[in-house]
Parts: structure tokens; C-alpha cells; sequence
């Protein structure tokens, strides 16, 4: 499976397959064990052994973002995401709707309207669910990037869509 670390501003990417790991053009021979009874993991990359705590979430302050840790390897701190292709690229979609004002709620990819939460008039957060939607044999909720007031709901559960559709208009 292929995953995408973002560690100090630099993206990594990481395909695991059973006990071996290849970043970018290099294979390594890896493997996780747990010390029974501690929060320490022993991750053992090529012959070098090396001792990890991971704590989801990151540094504690607000809410878990899924996919972030703050690992203490060997002494030292480090603070990552890890996330597979699939939530990357709906993460990097969604981020990049940053804009000032409120932003419509797209499809990142085509998929089947599962579930509409919310309906014209509706007051949103940013961040809040407002759609589900199936999408790759899975099912995905697509937040708002920023907060509004529902405009317009364009969708509607058992609707296929295609990526880019506009969903949910907000103001």
C-alpha cells in the first residue's frame, strides 16, 4: 500500500508491501514490534533497530486530525502525517478550495451520493460534514472548508456525479 508522509514541510513516498519498504528508488528490508506492555514500538529498517513512540493526533492541541503523529524516535521528536494515496489526494482537493469567503463542497472524484446532511438555509462550520459520498468501493464525508450558510444543495442521495461537480453552494 502506498502511503504519503509529510515530515517538516518535505512529502515522502512510502510503499509498503508485507516486510519491505521502497522511498523513492530504495528497498528496505523493515519490520514493527511492539515492546509488550510499553507505549515503545521497535521499527527495525535494513539492520539498524530503532525505538518509537507514536502518539496519534500530533501535538495535543484541538481535535485529532486523522493521520497525525508526533513520534519520539531515538530521542528526538518529529511530527508527521502519514495518510494513504487515496485520502491524500481528497485532503490536497479539499485543501486547495482555500480561498477567502465561502467555498462550494465539489466531488474529488467521481462517486454516488450516499447521504445529504444539510439543506438550504442551514448555518455551516468550516470543517463540517455536509455530504456522503461512495467513491472507490468506500465511503467518503466531504467537510466544508469554510463556514456559511447553505445557498443551494444541487445532489441527491442515489445521484452519480462526476469530479469537480459543485454539490453544495454556499454564502
Amino acid at each position: 500500500m502506498k502511503y504519503i508522509v509529510d515530515i517538516n514541510g518535505e512529502r515522502i513516498e512510502v510503499d509498503l508491501e508485507g516486510e519491505t519498504a521502497r522511498i523513492g528508488n530504495r528497498t528496505h528490508a523493515v519490520h514493527l514490534a511492539d515492546v509488550e506492555g510499553t507505549p515503545v514500538h521497535l521499527v527495525t529498517i535494513g539492520d539498524q533497530v530503532h525505538r518509537v513512540v507514536a502518539r496519534r493526533g500530533g501535538d495535543g492541541a484541538g481535535a485529532a486530525e486523522r493521520g497525525r503523529f508526533t513520534l519520539r524516535l531515538d530521542g528526538w521528536r518529529i511530527d508527521a502525517t502519514a495518510l494513504d494515496e487515496r485520502t491524500r489526494a481528497i485532503r490536497d482537493l479539499t485543501a486547495s478550495h482555500a480561498a477567502s469567503g465561502p467555498q462550494p463542497v465539489t466531488a474529488p472524484m467521481p462517486g454516488l451520493i450516499v447521504r445529504v446532511y444539510v439543506q438550504p438555509g442551514d448555518a455551516v462550520a468550516a470543517g463540517q460534514g455536509v455530504i456522503a459520498m461512495e467513491a472507490m468501493k468506500m465511503e467518503n464525508e466531504l467537510r466544508t472548508t469554510t463556514s456559511g450558510t447553505v445557498k443551494a444543495v444541487l445532489v441527491q442521495p442515489g445521484q452519480a456525479v462526476e469530479k469537480g461537480a459543485v454539490l453544495v453552494e454556499l454564502v
